[in-house]
């Protein structure tokens, strides 16, 4: 049987495919019985800008949605975290009864006592990172280009610098998590020369993030024996009113409904894949 491994890092155009050996085989597995060791309360952080456009990506917000649906239906509190450039796009497809934290952009003194006052009030017991561009060891934000983006990137790493117990998933080697395979990203062709820093305790990578979240949805899915994937309908929905409102493809940069450089039916694939799969397994 195919794995969800290898579903999710299909059509890899980034080289996340020279990280994969460095992880467990099952990595979204053992991400997967991680939460569901860590109940009941979760904090998903996303929201990546795409400084070309002056905006958010289509990337992240819908693997962050997903996730968060999936929890809430095993009994988790799920609160989303992001900055002030992703609020309204995670508001637009959120469910309601989810809270929605607003991390400043603000100096490093002032995050590490904003993450630990949002820490404090809202004790999560898991942390989620998906998307989410992770500080560098000289202290800036660069995305894909290695372009600086700290003047429009919240500091998130201070929860995740704060907290025993966290996931991330990423694309690209810049993303919070990453930092468990700094020196691998640092050697391999074609991903950051200065990635991040910031670690998490379980790691997953994706051909594209979103499909990263949908894989662990999947994971989530056959341990509890639930199917908890969105549809592809749910997630065409999702991207349209986040393009709606502004949102780009991060490839380009071009307000459509892309997901990284891929087509809506390109995108859709992931998702009909991790379907087949539960399918197999009767779920």
């Amino acid at each position: 049987m195919t794995s969800i491994e290898e579903i999710i890092l299909r059509n890899d155009v980034r080289g996340m495919r020279h990280l994969a050996p460095h992880l467990p085989a099952d990595y979204a597995t053992r991400a997967a019985q991680f939460i569901l060791d860590r109940r009941k309360r979760v904090m998903i952080a996303t929201g990546f800008y795409i400084l070309s456009a002056g905006v958010i990506e289509t990337d992240g917000p819908p693997g962050a949605v997903a996730i968060g649906n999936a929890l809430d239906q095993l009994g988790y509190e799920v609160t989303y975290v992001t900055d002030e450039h992703c609020v309204e796009a995670i508001r637009l497809i959120a469910d309601d009864s989810h809270e929605i934290v607003e991390f400043p952009i603000a100096t490093h003194h002032e995050s590490a006592a904003f993450a630990n006052e949002t820490l404090a009030s809202r004790t999560p017991d898991v942390l989620i990172s998906i998307e989410r561009c992770g500080i560098s060891a000289d202290g800036i934000y660069r995305n894909m280009r290695a372009a600086d983006i700290t003047q429009f990137t919240a500091r998130i790493d201070h929860l995740f610098d704060q907290h025993p117990h966290s996931v991330g998933i990423g694309d690209g080697g810049n993303e919070i998590g990453m930092g468990n395979l700094k020196a691998v990203i640092e050697e391999t062709e074609g991903l950051p020369d200065i990635p991040t820093v910031t670690t998490t305790t379980q790691l997953m990578c994706a051909a594209v993030s979103n499909w990263g979240g949908y894989g662990l949805v999947a994971a989530l899915s056959a341990l509890s024996k639930k199917n908890l994937l969105p549809t592809v309908e749910q997630e065409n929905e999702w991207i349209k009113k986040l393009v709606a409102a502004g949102a780009v493809d991060g490839f380009t940069g071009e307000v459509k409904l892309y997901v990284d450089g891929f087509t809506p039916e390109e995108n859709s694939r992931c998702l009909q894949s991790l379907q087949a799969y539960l399918n197999e397994q009767g779920l």
